[in-house]
């Protein structure tokens, strides 16, 4: 009885110590969430690398689905409604199922939890097209990256061994953006300086941008960087000489603040004036 007990004991203890046993994954999975337009893209997958195989063409056929990765199934997530070549996505969480060619990919964005083991066409929302590029060193690890970031777009590029697929992501911010500043500039709490920065940034009316500028200054008069904005929708404006003393006064107020930066910016801002 005493071997029996013993021997149960022994089991007991070794499935334990294989339960707490925690080793590398093979495929260590990723999250990323960049901030874009007005909200945000997330990014969740696993990265397989290549161990000296042959990966597109061979690991990965050419015109099968693939699950983009290892393990479970990859996922985007929009935070707000975007557009991929030209077509309409709207915010939610996707499973991600590429079809990867020699020159394109077809990049399937499918209802969550579809995966290429359980996969059915009514469960695909879009397919959209990324283009290929290759690159003239090769990507050990499966690597998906947001990059190339504006106002109002960005690039998902899915990057292994020496193959670049990029996905352009766009936002239609400016509408919902404009309609905001007509809002809130009808309050009594008004955005100035905000609102001002986001007229001359993109093009705006710089008339209606120099008028909100100068209201910032007045609101504010001891901010280097409304001074310094000031200064800049001035020079647009074609006044040169109240750009230079708005320009001149952010510099001594960004001295006095120890903000450095602003002493540069405002001194190349001088400079190019004169």
């Amino acid at each position: 009885m005493k071997k029996l007990l013993f021997g149960l004991a022994l089991i007991f203890s070794i499935q334990v110590s294989a339960q707490n046993l925690r080793t590398p994954a093979p495929s260590p999975s990723q999250t990323i969430k960049q901030d874009f337009a007005l909200s945000s893209i997330e990014v969740n997958y696993s990265r397989p690398s290549m161990k000296g195989r042959d990966i597109f063409g061979s690991l990965v056929p050419y015109g099968e689905k693939w699950r983009t990765g290892a393990n479970g199934p990859t996922t985007f997530t929009f935070g707000q409604d975007v557009s991929i070549s030209g077509k309409a996505i709207k915010a939610g969480t996707y499973s991600v199922i590429t079809i990867p060619g020699k020159d394109s990919w077809e990049v399937l964005l499918c209802e969550e939890g579809t995966s290429v083991f359980n996969f059915k066409d009514e469960n695909v929302i879009t397919t959209v097209t990324a283009d290929v590029i290759t690159m003239p060193m090769e990507m050990e690890t499966f690597t998906i990256v947001i990059d190339n970031m504006s106002n109002n777009s960005a690039d998902i590029s899915f990057l292994w061994d020496e193959t670049i697929a990029v996905l352009t992501v766009t936002a239609d911010i400016d509408s919902q953006i404009m309609s905001q500043i007509d809002n809130v500039m009808n309050k009594d709490n008004k955005p100035y300086f905000a609102a001002a920065s986001y007229y001359f940034e993109n093009g705006k009316d710089t008339a209606k941008a120099l008028e909100w500028a100068r209201k910032a200054a007045d609101a504010q008069p001891e901010a280097y960087w409304v001074r310094h904005l000031l200064a800049k929708v001035e020079a647009k404006a074609g006044n040169k000489a109240q750009a230079i003393a708005a320009a001149k006064a952010s510099l001594d107020l960004a001295q006095k603040g120890g903000n450095m930066d602003y002493v540069r910016l405002n001194e190349a801002l001088i400079k190019s004036l004169n």
